[in-house]
């Protein structure tokens, strides 16, 4: 519950936040910061729209390779590259799995011959996406 309570607002006051789950401000505040320093909590961040800041074209690369792309150049690589909002090393017909947000399909372009461009990469297979119906917080119950 307290958890839900955070995803929904993370910043209520620690007062706002204990009443709402049936604690007092301080054990409300004690038990977030168990949950920071156990992990289970990993940042506090505000919801930006990414059509409001200029970056309304997303979408999902399967990324094929022909060595394996777990490892730390990649991800550093990756990291390089600001279009690319998510990455992901999966098993199946890819090695990752990259989530990437442009402004207009000429950058999203722009963005896969950058993808390229990291060691290992022989192909893509993109999916635009037209339209998004939701996108949900981990459930912690």
């Amino acid at each position: 519950m307290l958890l839900a309570e955070l995803q929904r607002d993370a910043t209520q006051a620690y007062a706002a936040l204990g009443k709402a789950v049936g604690l007092s401000a301080g054990a409300a505040h004690e038990r977030v910061r168990k949950l920071r320093d156990q992990g289970v909590i990993r940042r506090t961040t505000v919801d930006v729209d990414p059509a409001a800041v200029g970056r309304g074209v997303m979408a999902y690369v399967l990324v094929e390779a022909n060595a394996w792309m777990g490892d730390a150049p990649t991800r550093e690589a990756l990291e390089a590259l600001p279009e690319v909002v998510e990455a992901h090393v999966i098993a199946g017909p890819a090695a990752l799995l990259v989530k990437v947000r442009t402004p207009t399909t000429e950058e999203l372009q722009a963005s896969l011959r950058r993808l390229y461009g990291v060691d290992g990469v022989t192909g893509t297979q993109t999916i635009v996406v037209l339209e998004s119906f939701f996108e949900r917080p981990v459930d912690p119950g």
